[in-house]
């Protein structure tokens, strides 16, 4: 089943708590999303306010998809800058999708939903977004249209002693 996309729901403690779940889940699965497992959801309830104190300000717009129960099955959120030179791209970041829906298409389908919600956004012309090395996001991101543009060698430290590289991906909306 297709997931349905909402972009900028209204935030209710159902969708707060259904975000939390996805995120602590995806972490703990492995999922390079800001986190090192193990993560509870409290751990991530204080980056999900930054998110929204983001939306409250117009600084980001949030993608949610539901499987066909209606659960939070996916996320994305878009940052917009605030940097007059800079307002013509957008960030992408937090992109999730929960475990159990890996290799169904739905990381596609997020990422398409996620491209056609920049087109809506007025002046909008690139996506940039970053991810960890060392998982494979790279050719992901790539086979859907994203191009890398830059890397910083072992920038992203997930223990004492283990590095990741940074990447930079770029897709153009024209």
């Amino acid at each position: 089943m297709p997931l349905t996309f909402e972009l900028d729901p209204p935030v209710t403690p159902e969708l707060r708590d259904g975000i939390c779940a996805l995120w602590a889940d995806t972490s703990n699965a492995g999922g390079a999303v800001g986190f090192v497992p193990p993560v509870t959801v409290d751990d991530v309830r204080a980056e999900l306010v930054k998110h929204l104190v983001a939306m409250a300000e117009d600084r980001a717009r949030l993608l949610v998809g539901r499987d066909e129960d209606g659960t939070v099955a996916a996320t994305a959120v878009l940052g917009l800058n605030t940097h007059r030179l800079m307002r013509h791209w957008c960030w992408l970041f937090t992109v999730m999708v929960h475990p159990a829906h890996q290799g169904s298409g739905y990381g596609r389908a997020l990422m398409a939903a996620a491209e056609e919600a920049a087109r809506g956004l007025d002046g909008i012309t690139g996506i940039r977004l970053t991810c960890r090395g060392g998982r494979g996001l790279e050719r992901f991101y790539g086979a859907c249209g994203y191009q890398e543009v830059g890397r910083v060698p072992d920038a992203i430290r997930v223990a004492e002693d283990e590095f990741r590289d940074d990447i930079t991906m770029w897709l153009p909306v024209n």
